[in-house]
């Protein structure tokens, strides 16, 4: 599954298109790299998403599509910090 969809249905993020912006300037991660919005997210990736006060980031479990419709939650979380929004914490 792509990793704007991902973050969608997971509820992480509450739209697609906010979710293909936020990939956009860089501020989603998977494994330590800037993807894009068509990147295939795999169970066991580690994905990292920089709000404008707090950098999440998990881990993501098996998970199958209409599970995450019915609300599932694909992901344990591994660690979530708030961070100045001043400094933009996706430019790292």
């Amino acid at each position: 599954m792509r990793i704007d969809k991902f973050l969608k249905l997971a509820r992480v993020i509450k739209r697609r298109t906010l979710a293909q912006e936020m990939i956009e300037i860089g501020a989603v991660r998977v494994n330590g790299k800037v993807v894009k919005a068509s990147k295939e997210i795999q169970p066991g990736d580690v994905v990292e998403v920089a709000f404008p006060s707090r950098v999440v980031s998990f881990k993501v479990l098996p998970f199958e599509e209409k599970e995450l419709k019915r609300g599932a939650r694909p992901f344990d979380v591994l660690e979530e910090r708030k961070v100045n929004p001043d400094e933009k914490p996706w430019n790292d």
